[in-house]
């Protein structure tokens, strides 16, 4: 499924244009000064070129273009006759600091790279790709993190096939980044050994608060909780049944509109209440082509440049309709992404049909 995934400064070189720019200054420089008096002072004007050159060349680029730099400098027909010595000595410090930095930048480059490879890693590791169907359901997910350069996140969904049904979970834990991935990869654990073991939602959700109270109780003061709507499409045909722990409800987008699913309120997961109690679980009848896309709030609290939420119900209900769960979430997120520029929190979207668009 779609990641999104972007590219790391450094994990490729700057376009051609960008890469000669260096050169084409100091082209400039060299014909501005043979078409101007001798007495004009444009020497300093070289001194920015190196510096620059650190952005977009290694060690050996930065000191060919400073070499030649200073070469050009030491030639009477482009030196100002008012460029001293002690300039052409400052000059040269400029040039081999440059070298130095553009070292140091090559190295931070690759240690962003490595760090990459290693988020891509944990992200297959706890959040791999969904498939577009599991048993009879289709599967359309999209995941966005919040922190810019980062794989992994706070927001987690699942779908798994079992001898319940199959069985779906989009769910938000608190926090984001780094800090919030050993949270989701035990909650991922636990659905998917629950979704085996427990033969109604609300044992499953019952799993899943007593894995979040056990983690919180383990950090000592540290609270983890976390708010998540879980789904059923059980085997015998009948319709989706849907429960939410705290969690926005999710959406059916369908021929006749999309309306928010009415659910019973639930109090999220490990807040380490006496006695935890699910939410009745409701049921949902899909008609033809109906998708049910669930969410989480990093969707319906981004804000456009004025601070207005973004509407997803209107904004669906206005446009074209994708018929397949895939269209659907990409769809709602380059939709997502036009009205709101960048997203500040983390995104989880994952639609669920049956192949013929009935529970």
């Amino acid at each position: 499924m779609d990641r999104g995934t972007e590219q790391l400064p450094g994990a490729g070189k700057p376009p051609t244009w960008l890469r000669l720019l260096p050169w084409l200054t100091m082209g400039l420089l060299v014909v501005v000064q043979l078409t101007t008096p001798r007495s004009v002072q444009l020497g300093f004007a070289f001194a920015v070129v190196p510096p620059l050159t650190t952005l977009l060349y290694g060690m050996f680029g930065t000191a060919m273009v400073a070499g030649t730099m200073f070469a050009l400098l030491l030639m009477p027909s482009i030196r100002a006759d008012d460029v001293t010595y002690g300039d052409l000595l400052a000059f040269g410090l400029i040039g081999a600091v440059s070298v130095v930095l553009a070292g140091v930048r090559v190295r931070r480059d690759a240690q962003l790279v490595s760090v990459r490879t290693v988020a891509e890693a944990a992200q297959l590791a706890v959040l791999p790709p969904l498939p577009e169907q599991v048993g009879p359901v289709r599967c359309g997910a999209l995941y966005r993190a919040a922190e810019r350069g980062t794989l992994v996140g706070g927001d987690l969904y699942d779908v798994q096939d079992g001898p319940y049904g199959v069985r779906a979970i989009v769910a938000d834990v608190k926090g984001h980044g780094l800090a919030a991935v050993g949270t989701v990869s035990a909650l991922l654990g636990t659905f998917r050994e629950a979704v085996l073991d427990e033969p109604e939602l609300a044992g499953v959700a019952g799993r899943l608060d007593r894995r979040l109270v056990v983690d919180s109780a383990g950090r000592g003061e540290t609270e983890v909780f976390a708010t998540a709507v879980l789904v059923e499409f059980p085997p015998d045909g009948a319709a989706v049944r849907v429960l939410s722990c705290g969690h926005p409800a999710p959406l059916l987008v369908g021929e006749g509109g999309t309306r928010e699913v009415r659910l019973t309120p639930g109090a999220p997961l490990g807040l380490g209440l006496t006695e935890f109690r699910a939410p009745e679980a409701v049921s949902v009848p899909l008609g033809p082509a109906d998708v049910l896309l669930a969410h989480t709030d990093g969707v319906t609290e981004a804000r456009d440049a004025t601070g207005a939420f973004y509407p997803l119900v209107d904004r669906l209900g206005a446009g074209a309709r994708p018929v397949s769960p895939v269209d659907l979430v990409r769809s709602v997120w380059r939709d997502l992404s036009s009205y709101a520029g960048e997203v500040a929190d983390d995104v989880a979207l994952l639609a669920l049909a049956t192949p013929d668009g009935r529970g």
